[in-house]
């Protein structure tokens, strides 16, 4: 059994609405996780309330220095407190069983629970994958603002890279 609380878990994030062009794509990331790995099967703990804002993304690339510290707390209070509610649901959690480079599931979020299904690589000790999530499924309706001309599209990318003994 192993149990991994080091590695990455970046959250990317998608604008969205008539004033998108105005919003951010945004990278964040996870600061505490625990994987524990038996044999095939996997879980995983995750606290949404330690992601934080990395930067803007433009053509693929972060930009670290492209939100102000302002927008920065603003981001990450609407993130942990209104789209997540992390006070009344701290956690989430994976359960799934891994075959071959599929790992197949459930993650409960927001207090739902809903399947996932992750593609995983491997390579020199490590495990890599990505998965796209759609919030509503978890009924997390996509944040909005100003009436809803910037708002984020309903997916979220969550892509990993994780140490493996």
């Amino acid at each position: 059994m192993q149990h991994i609380t080091t590695g990455t878990f970046r959250v990317y994030t998608f604008k969205d609405g008539l004033l998108s062009r105005v919003a951010h794509d945004l990278q964040l990331t996870l600061a505490r996780f625990e994987v524990t790995v038996d044999g095939d099967q996997v879980t995983g703990t995750f606290w949404p309330d330690s992601l934080s804002v990395d930067g803007s993304m433009v053509d693929g690339r972060l930009q670290p220095d492209g939100l102000r510290d302002k927008d920065r707390r603003e981001i990450q209070g609407n993130i942990t407190d209104k789209i997540l509610n992390a006070k009344r649901f701290p956690n989430a959690r994976l359960s799934a069983t891994r075959t071959g480079d599929l790992l197949t599931g459930t993650l409960e979020l927001a207090g739902r629970s809903a399947p996932v299904r992750i593609e995983l690589r491997g390579a020199a000790g490590r495990v890599q994958g990505e998965v796209e999530l759609v919030p509503t499924r978890w009924g997390i309706a996509p944040f909005k603002a100003l009436l809803g001309a910037i708002k984020l599209q309903d997916r979220v990318r969550v892509v990993f890279d994780l140490p493996l003994t």
